[in-house]
């Protein structure tokens, strides 16, 4: 197999390969993106093989249950593909599948205890985004590298100026629900920035 199955956390290489074997489909590491963690395109327009990629950046954990998350899209196309012509790409067939694919990594205690505790109540109800469940969000950052630099939104103080990827600046207000109401400095527009984003702090 490829390099990228060394970023899977020990222990759970077999299991992963598993899924894959006798699958057309391409694993490849990807630069880190802002807008995603992982992607799936499946075979089309010349191409007669599945594809997967997902961020080099990840930590063992996020990276297995970014990987998990595409080839549930993998495995939803393969069982839907010939039955209907469309279908939402996190609909309940997704849920369910992702479900499955989970269930095996979560009850083999492959994973930490927090890992694995996180990873159950997600898989109640997965999202399309598992950077939208907070407690998974949570539990992955602890094996993060270490930045003392970036902050959670969340942790800062109400009025903090803070500095995004796309290097824009803004201003924190008021919390609404899971974003934070805030105003970019330059401009004085309002945009929403979701409390579990990591930023670097400028005042």
């Amino acid at each position: 197999m490829d390099g990228w199955i060394a970023k899977v956390p020990e222990g759970t290489a077999g299991r992963v390969h598993e899924l894959l074997v006798g699958r057309r489909v391409v694993v490849r590491l990807s630069r880190p993106r802002r807008t995603k963690l992982g992607d799936h395109r499946p075979p089309g327009r010349g191409r007669t093989h599945h594809r997967i990629t997902v961020n080099d950046d990840l930590n063992p954990y996020a990276f297995l249950t970014t990987l998990l998350h595409e080839v549930a899209h993998l495995t939803t196309w393969e069982k839907l593909r010939h039955r209907v012509r469309r279908y939402p790409p996190h609909g309940r067939e997704w849920k369910r599948e992702f479900g499955t694919i989970l269930e095996p990594f979560v009850a083999a205690a492959l994973l930490p205890d927090d890992i694995a505790t996180a990873l159950a109540t997600f898989m109640r109800n997965p999202a399309a985004a598992s950077c939208s469940d907070r407690g998974l969000v949570l539990a992955l950052a602890k094996y993060d590298h270490p930045d003392a630099e970036r902050h959670r939104v969340e942790d800062l103080p109400p009025g903090s100026v803070f500095r995004v990827e796309t290097g824009q600046v803004f201003r924190l207000g008021p919390r609404l629900r899971s974003r934070y109401q805030c105003f970019e400095e330059r401009s004085g527009q309002e945009y929403r920035v979701h409390g579990l984003s990591r930023v670097v702090r400028v005042v």
